[in-house]
This record gives structure tokens, C-alpha cells and sequence, in this order.
């Protein structure tokens, strides 16, 4: 017994002087000025002890004011990719699509060629027997979808070619102004001996030099053309140093070193999903697979599905289904690097 109390009723005290002492010590340490967290968060940030003095020289005063300004130029760079990130989900202009293709095609003559196409095929289920309103289904399909899906896919062809041939015009580059060239120099040595579609975007690049479009803007443009974080990054790395100064060389050696490294996770990636894709395909074509060998086999079995209404909307039901499924396999099976 202490002061009337039994051992119970001290320990309960005891408890409680310790939580009311860390409440008010977690209160009381912001107030406390220096050795608060805030202190310890501004030492880390600036690099300077809190009794160190205020008072910078000259100098201190110049590097820390070029680090704000390339801390600057790379939060407007990064904000510069998110608005264009941004920009290609609202959907690309036709023009933007066939320039992204490669394909020396107006407008025009691409509806043209859309309206002939949408004929063509919404007169194939006509000649087979099926009702009108799967021709007409099948001559919008043909006529709105399949050419756009064919420039997305040249498209997706022509950028896959453009990564496997960046790194080594980028190291092409690096080794020119190592040698003295000007970055113009070094980009026009690339246009004439690079494969297409390195060369020809390095061209459209040096060429519009000419007509007073600086690299920056000529970089933007076949970013437009070419949508790869790969050009985004080679547009950024000249846009900085052009306006920060620094070794232009190495920092496009660096930045070799970079699109090599993602080169190899992307191979690396397909490799581990190629089992993957080859189920997909599979499961995929076992369905027709298998009506080609019954209709080989024995074509009466298959003639209920083939000649009345309900085996057409059975097929079109299946189609749409087996459509759907197919998009479900590829959105799982794909990944963007």
C-alpha cells in the first residue's frame, strides 16, 4: 500500500502519467523548434545544418539557382509528356494515323478506297445466301474498320522498326559530336545512311532546318508522327542541354545506354508472354478449325447451321462472342513497356 493505494490502482496511474507525458511531447516537439521534423526535413532538402548560416557566397548562390532551373526544365518536360500522353487518349486525327503509317495517302483517297473495300465485303455475305442486314453489318465493318485497323497495324509495324534502329542513331549521334560535328551535322549523317524509318523521320528533321524549324520543333513533330516514349526522351535530353549547356554527348551516351536497357526488358517481356500468345491462338482458331474439317468431313451435319435463319443468328451470335473473347485474350496476353 503507497498513499492509501494498492499495487492495481498504481499501475492504472502509472499508465496513465505515461500516455498524458507522450501526448504532450508529441504536442510539444513541433514547438520546439530545430530538432522538430520539419527541421530535419529542410536539412535534408537543402543540404544545410539548421546553425549553419544564412548567408551564401556568390557562387553558392549561382549553382543553386542552375539546379532550380534544371529542376524547371524537367518538371516542364514531364509535364510536357503527360499533356501529350494526354492527347493521344482523346483519339489521333486520321491525317496523324496515315502519317504515323508511313503511307504517301491523302484523305480523300483513303475514303475512297474505305468505300470500296465496305462494298466489297458487305457483297460476300450476299453471295453466300445470308440476310441483308449482315451484308450491311459487314460493308460498315469493312468500310469504317478494317483499313483503320490496317494503318494501326502498319503503324504499330513501322514503330516497332523505329525502336530496333533508335539506339544505334542515337550512338551514330554520339560519336559525331565526339568527332566535332554540329548536332545538325550528326543528324544528316543519320538520314543518309540509316534504314527506313529512321532515316526519312531524321530527314524530315534536318530538312525543315531549312525553313527555320529549329530541332526542338522538328523532335515534336516526329513525335507526332512516331508516339514512342523513346522520341520523347531523345527530344527532352537536346531540349535540356540546348538550354541548360552540359555534354550534350554524354548525355545522349546515357540515354543509348537507357533505350538498350528497355530493349532488352521489352525482348525479355515477349519472351515470357509468347506461351501465352500461342494458347491464345490456338484456343482462338480451334473453333474454325474445326467447322472446316466437319463441313470437309460431312457437309450435311453442318447444312442446318449454313442454310436457315436460326444456324445465322446462331453463327452471328457465336461470332460476336468468340470476337469478344479474342479481345479479352489480347488485352491479357499484351503489355506495354
Amino acid at each position: 500500500m503507497l498513499f492509501g493505494l494498492d499495487a492495481q490502482q498504481l499501475g492504472f496511474l502509472l499508465l496513465v502519467a505515461v500516455a498524458t507525458g507522450s501526448v504532450v511531447l508529441v504536442l510539444a516537439l513541433p514547438l520546439l523548434g530545430r530538432s522538430g521534423p520539419e527541421a530535419r526535413v529542410r536539412v535534408i532538402a537543402t543540404g544545410r545544418t539548421a546553425d549553419a548560416p544564412k548567408k551564401q557566397s556568390a557562387l553558392s548562390r549561382l549553382v543553386d539557382g542552375q539546379k532550380d532551373g534544371r529542376r524547371r526544365q524537367v518538371q516542364d518536360s514531364l509535364k510536357q509528356i503527360e499533356d501529350r500522353a494526354r492527347q493521344q487518349r482523346r483519339g489521333v486525327p486520321l491525317r496523324t494515323l496515315i502519317a504515323r503509317a508511313g503511307v504517301r495517302l491523302s484523305v480523300r483517297k483513303f475514303w475512297f478506297i474505305s468505300a470500296a473495300v465496305g462494298l466489297a465485303v458487305a457483297l460476300f455475305p450476299l453471295v453466300f445466301g445470308f440476310p441483308l442486314f449482315v451484308g450491311v453489318l459487314a460493308g460498315i465493318v469493312g468500310c469504317l474498320g478494317l483499313p483503320r485497323w490496317f494503318l494501326s497495324s502498319m503503324a504499330k509495324r513501322r514503330q516497332k522498326a523505329f525502336i530496333e534502329g533508335l539506339a544505334d542513331a542515337v550512338d551514330v549521334m554520339v560519336r559525331g559530336l565526339k568527332a566535332g560535328l554540329p548536332l545538325s551535322d550528326a543528324m544528316r549523317v543519320i538520314a543518309a545512311e540509316a534504314d527506313p524509318p529512321i532515316g526519312p523521320e531524321f530527314l524530315e528533321v534536318v530538312e525543315g532546318q531549312r525553313i527555320g524549324i529549329t530541332i526542338d520543333q522538328g523532335l515534336e513533330r516526329m513525335f507526332e508522327r512516331v508516339p514512342l516514349p523513346e522520341v520523347s526522351f531523345l527530344g527532352i535530353v537536346i531540349s535540356i542541354q540546348s538550354k541548360s549547356g552540359g555534354n550534350l554527348s554524354e548525355a545522349l551516351a546515357n540515354l543509348s545506354r537507357v533505350l538498350r536497357d528497355r530493349k532488352k526488358l521489352r525482348n525479355k517481356v515477349r519472351s515470357m508472354s509468347q506461351e501465352a500468345k500461342t494458347s491464345a491462338a490456338i484456343i482462338g482458331a480451334l473453333p474454325f478449325l474445326i467447322i472446316a474439317s466437319l463441313a470437309f468431313l460431312n457437309p450435311q451435319y453442318l447444312a442446318p447451321l449454313l442454310n436457315t435463319s436460326t444456324g445465322h443468328y446462331l453463327l452471328i451470335g457465336c461470332g460476336v462472342w468468340m470476337f469478344f473473347g479474342i479481345l479479352i485474350m489480347r488485352k491479357m496476353i499484351n503489355f506495354d513497356i
